[in-house]
């Protein structure tokens, strides 16, 4: 069975055009801590992914898992313009502020990746040891292109099953996950469209941001050479966001990360299996110790 969260919290947070609230899920011991693990979702994901994982992570210290604007129980944004890298950042530390934690560990799946990279790169950082899934600091164009294809549409569902089935086709580069698994995706990032149907629990707005000029490849290797937190990688053995070669770049420059290759997933495994989930709390344990 597929544990819940502990709670449902949410806050404030200040954008381009005026404030906005930000929800997560909360695990383990609520009360004020100066360190927690912040595990954030992938483009049109939401926090409910993280609920194995986090449910793990939570046996040794609170682990929060946010909404990105725009995604999940998050407010949307009134100017879709606003849906980009600067205004999560800012959401970010408001969350970290309401729960009153000055150190972090990141996981952060793809977008969720590529927020702890920007986030770690910055003096005097509140992250101390980043796991990121499946993304880097060079995004090739193609891929992007992909995700471009399926983002925006907004498509409607007659029920879950037909929405679940839509994942299963869609994300089915997350790996071989079990039925009860899909059905919690399915049920976890969607929204009843009041028309008696199912949709996605997202913003299509937020895929203004690959309409806005030519898609070309992003290139994010100064964020990495900043970085100087020890860093685990985790990479799906068929992804096309993040090459082979990309990662062993990754373990020799910058913060030289460790890579972890994830068989049997594309982009990006779904921290959902036993082994992914190991993997992760083993390393964050292991990494405590240096």
């Amino acid at each position: 069975m597929i544990p819940k969260p502990h709670r449902a919290g949410s806050c404030l947070s200040l954008g381009l055009h005026g404030f906005h609230r930000i929800a997560f899920t909360d695990w383990g011991d609520a009360a004020p801590s100066r360190k927690a693990t912040v595990c954030v979702h992938g483009l049109t994901r939401t926090g409910r992914d993280f609920d194995i994982l986090a449910n793990a992570l939570s046996e040794h210290m609170r682990v929060v898992c946010p909404d990105i604007p725009g995604r999940g129980a998050s407010d949307w944004l009134t100017h879709p313009n606003d849906y980009i890298y600067p205004t999560y950042l800012n959401d970010i530390a408001a969350v970290l502020a309401h729960i009153g934690a000055e150190r972090v560990d990141w996981v952060g799946t793809s977008m969720g990746g590529i927020i702890g990279m920007m986030l770690a790169a910055m003096p005097n950082t509140p992250i101390r040891r980043l796991v990121i899934n499946d993304i880097g600091p060079l995004i090739p164009k193609e891929a992007l292109l992909r995700i471009s294809r399926y983002l925006g549409g907004a498509p409607s569902f007659q029920d879950i099953e037909a929405l679940e089935s839509y994942l299963r086709d869609v994300h089915a580069p997350f790996g071989d996950l079990t039925d009860e698994q899909w059905r919690h995706l399915a049920e976890t990032s969607s929204e009843r469209n009041g028309e008696g149907g199912m949709r996605l629990h997202y913003d299509p707005s937020i895929a203004q941001v690959f309409s806005a000029g030519p898609i070309e490849d992003i290139d994010l290797w100064p964020i990495w050479d900043a970085i100087t937190c020890p860093v685990l990688v985790l990479r799906g053995a068929d992804s096309d966001l993040l090459s082979a070669e990309t990662a062993a770049e990754m373990a020799k420059r910058g913060p030289g990360a460790e890579i972890v290759t994830i068989e049997g997933c594309g982009h990006a495994p779904a921290l959902m299996a036993d082994d992914q989930v190991h993997t992760v709390v083993n390393w964050l344990h292991k990494s405590a110790q240096y």
